[in-house]
């Protein structure tokens, strides 16, 4: 057996860290799961992830690596807090990051083919099929859209996301805006006032773009899923011969895929759901309240934009302008910081990016408002 090089063993690490990681997930997501049939298929999946672990942990001694510390990362632990506290549909769509594209670059381990690290990563639509025909026949079809909802880009509008970057709108904004009037010297009162309306109106203008587009969003897919539901009404047995058609071109056999969909099809609800996924690439469960998303939406924006404006409800001097900058700086850190749940970043390169382009954008709107004040003599 040739020994591991130092690049391999250091490449191993990662791997073994992201297993770790992704048991920590899989366990805690199966005690969090109300239904029976999330919990088994949780469980197996931190199964499979337990031999991937067992694997790196023995390629790691083998190369004399100290691998004493198992614990989850910071950023696993961070999610699994928030879906204790907020509910695993926030951080089922995040938790996906940690094994993107891992069947690609397990392809590129001989090690990891050998021990078949790539199928495993694909076979989640045979877990799948084993809910829909198994023990588990029954579980509902929201269910499923919940567990498809996991293995879905990141790209998707998911809460966390909207949450950090709304909120970083809100500060960004109104940070120049009142570094830019507040070079301009012209008071206090009027740097509040502009503060103030900044808040409100880009509050209000955030609510008023996220209500349109995600009703625009629900109305569209609610149009497409009464006519998918039509057909599945009037045409079960060629819904069903598609359906079938569509699992056998991701590579099911004919029979299992014609077993699969015989069964899907049994239940209104769960065929509904399956078909809005897999013609439409819709998930039902993920459409939304437009009320939700505005108000979230305004929420968000008022807090980062509060941030740059409080100090000056105490003065317009220099000093309270530094203050502004401060703690709108570390603001800008934390959601920096916090979009690398979402990304896999480091939180210290992310959050140090975002203050300086936070910063330079104050920089360039208080440089623009000295010199309307040295122009203009307001």
């Amino acid at each position: 057996m040739t020994p591991s090089t130092p690049e391999q063993l250091k490449r191993y690490r990662g791997y073994f860290q992201d297993e770790i990681d992704g048991v920590y997930y899989y366990e805690t997501l199966a005690k969090l799961s109300e239904e029976q049939a999330l919990r088994d298929l949780y469980s197996k999946m931190a199964e499979t992830e337990s031999r991937h672990l067992e694997l790196w942990r023995r390629e790691l001694q083998a190369g004399g690596i100290d691998i004493s510390d198992e614990r989850p990362s910071r950023r696993a632990r961070t999610l699994m807090w928030l879906a204790r506290r907020f509910g695993t549909e926030l951080v089922l769509p995040i938790s996906k990051a940690h094994e993107a594209g891992a069947d690609q670059t397990y392809s590129a381990e001989p090690v990891a083919v050998a021990a078949g690290l790539p199928n495993d990563e694909r076979s989640h639509l045979r877990l799948f099929a084993a809910l829909a025909s198994g023990p588990a026949r029954g579980v509902s079809g929201s269910a499923i859209g919940r567990i498809e909802s996991r293995h879905r880009s990141l790209g998707g509008g998911n809460a966390l996301r909207a949450a950090v970057l709304g909120a970083n709108d809100g500060l960004v904004s109104n940070f120049a805006l009142v570094m830019g009037i507040a070079a301009a010297d012209p008071g206090q009162g009027t740097v509040v006032l502009v503060g103030i309306a900044g808040l409100i109106a880009g509050s209000l203008s955030m609510a008023l773009g996220e209500w349109i587009s995600v009703t625009s969003s629900r109305e569209a897919a609610e149009a497409q899923l009464a006519v998918e539901e039509e057909e599945i009404r009037l045409m079960p047995e060629a819904e069903r011969e598609e359906l079938a058609l569509i699992y056998q071109a991701k590579g099911l056999p004919r029979e299992q895929a014609e077993e699969l969909a015989a069964s899907i099809m049994d239940d209104p609800d769960t065929a509904l759901a399956t078909l809005a996924r897999e013609e439409l690439g819709l998930v039902p469960e993920d459409l939304g309240s437009p009320w939700t998303a505005a108000i979230a939406s305004l929420l968000l924006f008022a807090a980062g934009a509060a941030i740059p404006l409080v100090p000056f409800f105490f003065g317009a001097s220099p000093l309270v302008v530094l203050v502004a900058a401060v703690l709108s700086a570390i603001g800008l850190f934390l959601l920096g910081a916090g979009i690398t749940l979402l990304t896999g970043r480091n939180p210290w390169f992310s959050g140090s990016r975002q203050v300086v382009l936070g910063l330079a954008a104050a920089a360039i709107t208080f440089g623009i408002g000295s010199l309307v004040n040295v122009v203009t003599d307001i």
